[in-house]
């Protein structure tokens, strides 16, 4: 008698028992869909910090002449123009150096100053905090005042209610926020610090020398941000799951704070990214009236007096603060609501 030929092993088992290899890791990694967006985000990421520092490296190369003449002023002798020059390695070929110019970001080399010949990471160093403790409380600042405005707009004009309220909370955002932040500066200055002499209008030395520079930046933001908020709220309280909310009786504040805010902040969001990022770049102008001792009043003076290593480790400083800040906020809109974002193609 033969015997009966042995079953053929399932499709299912035979893949069970297909051996795992550094290639199949890799394949079903990059088939998950928060590890196709890291992925996507990364490149981006990646791609955009090549060309912003490309462009701060070709800054000083794009000046008419000799950058160093124009540094050191035409009656600088020549001894001295081709010293700096060499220090600077600007006699090199341009591909030397722009891999020199790379090799010493990686290090964590920005370059030497012009004029002073210090190392321009140590004058970044002691300049960033102050531009990004102004930043970081501006942006506080219209967080807490759009949120709860945004908020109690949108309940109070909600289905058509409140008419004349909507048309001043709309006239309103629209002036406070096509006003440019410097020019509210000066208002804020003449008004309470030269008229009334309520606050000091010039550095960081107190606490009372933060409040006008940082209402500066905050309010023009907060109008746009609450004018989105209130238009989410109203769009969020007519949802189907709001209405089954209010049939289960459940208090204001868990509807409106528990429930509509959290579902209206998504646009919200992407909006108060593009606020802190440009709030980082506002942060120039704003500094130079209030005279802070920060980033952007050393980038003017260093554009004045021609100082270009240190103009290009600034551009830099600033360019990758948005980039990181945009980067942030895709993230924090992925985990919010990872169906519209994670599923790109």
């Amino acid at each position: 008698m033969t015997a009966a030929p042995a079953p053929a092993p399932e499709i299912g088992a035979a893949a069970e028992q297909e051996p795992v290899t550094g290639a199949s890791r890799l394949r079903r990694v990059a088939g998950h869909a928060w590890s196709r967006f890291a992925l996507r985000r990364a490149g981006r990421l990646l791609v955009s910090l090549w060309v912003l520092v490309t462009a701060s490296f070709l800054m000083i190369h794009l000046v008419p002449g000799d950058p160093v003449r124009a540094a050191l002023g035409p009656t600088a002798p020549a001894a001295l123009v081709a010293e700096r020059r060499a220090a600077l390695g600007l006699d090199d070929p341009l591909l030397t150096q722009y891999l020199t110019y790379v090799k010493g970001l990686f290090g964590g080399d920005l370059g030497t100053s012009i004029l002073t010949r210090l190392p321009v990471s140590d004058v970044v160093g002691q300049r960033l905090p102050a531009t990004l403790a102004l930043a970081t409380l501006a942006f506080l600042a219209a967080v807490v005042i759009a949120v709860p405005v945004g908020v109690v707009i949108g309940v109070l004009t909600r289905r058509g209610h409140g008419r004349r309220t909507e048309a001043a909370f709309t006239s309103g955002t629209i002036v406070l926020g096509t006003i440019p932040d410097f020019l509210l500066g000066v208002g804020l200055v003449y008004l309470l610090g030269v008229t009334l002499q309520w606050l000091p209008v010039a550095g960081n030395a107190t606490p009372a020398g933060y409040v006008l520079p940082v209402l500066s930046l905050a309010v023009g933001p907060a109008a746009m941000l609450a004018r989105i908020l209130r238009v989410e709220m109203v769009a969020v309280l007519d949802a189907d799951y709001l209405r089954t909310a209010r049939a289960k009786r459940l208090p204001a504040r868990s509807l409106y704070l528990g429930h509509a805010l959290p579902n209206a902040a998504t646009a919200s969001l992407t909006l108060g990214g593009l606020i802190l990022g440009s709030m980082v770049a506002g942060t120039v102008l704003v500094e130079n009236v209030f005279a802070w001792p920060g980033l952007g009043t050393t980038i003017v003076r260093s554009i004045l007096s021609k100082d270009y290593p240190l103009v290009q480790a600034i551009v830099l400083v600033y360019g990758l603060g948005v980039l990181l800040i945009n980067t942030a906020v895709d993230v924090a809109l992925a985990l919010l609501d990872p169906r519209s974002t994670i599923r790109e193609d």
